[in-house]
């Protein structure tokens, strides 16, 4: 794995990094796989607001932790863990709110379809990942989902990667992770998964390949070609 970030381009496949071929692909969920962050934004505006109080709500600062699991951001930020239980309720009244990204249902299913195992590995709780995935269609298209809570260790640790890899019986070397949070980055390369950085994301490029991805994609359906060549 080489850490250079090189942006992968048509025709390139995955035995360049991945020799013997893609078997299985872990995903992180918001901003990947999903449009959220409205969402988000709003639920934390509400839980901030009922459990602080008055005062300018620091929602920029709660975006620059994405891919991490929300008990862990509050604690970073110094802030009541009580947010949890209105930041998910509001959440869960919005969820209609969150939208597919475009083109990902067909890569799902692409890539499903030509045997790759598909896992999410997500910040969220694995209920309610379970939940947004259900309601925009996603999940019956993945073979496991993994919440930041059915791990000892959220990301950036390896742990959730290191799960869904058990979950798909694929081992670390024939693997890619995809996320748009250098969290992902980093629990990918700590698992010995290539990590693959999102631009189509939550996180400004710059940002991504400041935290040394092995390859960036622009659009969604570059993974294809990443995985399959073409």
């Amino acid at each position: 794995m080489s850490g250079t970030g090189d942006p992968v381009g048509a025709g390139v496949a995955g035995t360049a990094l991945v020799p013997g071929g893609v078997r299985a692909v872990v995903l992180d969920l918001d901003g990947v796989l999903v449009d959220s962050l409205a969402v988000a934004r709003a639920a934390f505006t509400l839980a901030y607001r009922e459990v602080v109080g008055d005062g300018v709500v620091p929602v920029d600062e709660y975006c620059r932790h994405p891919g991490r699991y929300l008990p862990e951001v509050l604690r970073l930020m110094g802030l009541p863990a009580a947010m949890v239980e209105p930041f998910v309720r509001e959440s869960n009244r919005l969820a209609h709110l969150v939208t597919p990204v475009p083109g990902v249902p067909e890569l799902l299913g692409e890539l499903r379809g030509r045997g790759i195992g598909l896992a999410v590995a997500t910040g969220r709780s694995g209920e309610r990942a379970r939940l947004v995935l259900d309601r925009v269609g996603l999940l019956p298209l993945l073979d496991h989902v993994v919440g930041a809570d059915e791990v000892p260790r959220p990301k950036p640790a390896p742990d959730i990667v290191r799960r869904a890899l058990e979950l798909l019986d694929v081992p670390p070397g024939r693997a890619l992770m995809v996320g748009d949070a250098p969290a992902d980055l980093v629990s990918a390369r700590r698992a010995g998964v290539v990590a693959v950085a999102a631009l189509w994301g939550e996180s400004d490029a710059e940002t991504l390949r400041a935290a040394g991805p092995d390859v960036t994609l622009t659009r969604v359906g570059e993974l294809a070609a990443l995985c399959l060549g073409g």
